[in-house]
């Protein structure tokens, strides 16, 4: 495949993840169908088919490209060379950057992913579909607990301490209950998370 075919077709997936994404968190992972989806899309069902074989390959090519893309970021942070504290704040604010940006992919994190586990079974399972996140976050974690910015610990606990509150502002935006987006809370809420983490 050419080069630029093999951008045409990428590009072409991204926009499938993101209307996909939108249908399956507004409507639900059972009660959207691959023709829901192609007709949103404005594209033939048999065409759909040659990007993803089943709405199940579907499902989990979108956490694995939501993990790329989150993974490639923090990574780009962990490169750094400041602080772990100043890794904290910019974490927290490149998630929320991206949730702005394509708040389709968080939304479906949280409403499809966690909810229909049974869907993300064979090879997809835990955290198989979100690796390339774990991966970053631990040695995020191994590293600042090495230079002694941060506290010894078991990855779950520390891992929830960083990303829960993240999902949560989300989610809380998601329902409409918060007065401001949650990119405006990042500064407080990164100072939060690195006092629940620090040494």
């Amino acid at each position: 495949m050419s080069k630029i075919r093999k951008t045409i077709k990428e590009e072409k997936k991204k926009e499938i993840v993101k209307v996909a994404c939108k249908l399956f968190a507004q409507r639900g992972y059972y009660n959207t169908t691959i023709p829901d989806i192609a007709e949103e899309l404005g594209m033939s069902v048999g065409n759909l088919y040659n990007y993803f074989s089943s709405k199940e390959e579907l499902a989990k090519y979108i956490m694995q490209y939501s993990s790329r893309l989150l993974g490639e970021e923090i990574k780009k942070i962990n490169e750094e060379n400041i602080t772990t504290k100043e890794k904290v704040y910019k974490i927290v604010r490149k998630f929320f950057e991206i949730s702005k940006e394509q708040p389709e992919l968080i939304e479906y994190f949280l409403r499809v992913f966690l909810s229909n586990r049974e869907v993300f079974e064979d090879g997809c399972e835990g955290f198989l579909c979100v690796q390339e996140v774990v991966t970053e976050l631990m040695l995020f974690l191994e590293e600042g607990a090495r230079k002694g910015e941060l506290r010894q610990q078991e990855f779950f606990p520390a891992f929830v301490t960083l990303m829960g509150p993240l999902g949560g502002m989300v989610f809380l935006q998601g329902e409409n209950v918060l007065p401001k987006e949650p990119i405006e809370y990042s500064e407080e809420l990164a100072e939060n998370i690195w006092r629940a983490l620090k040494a």
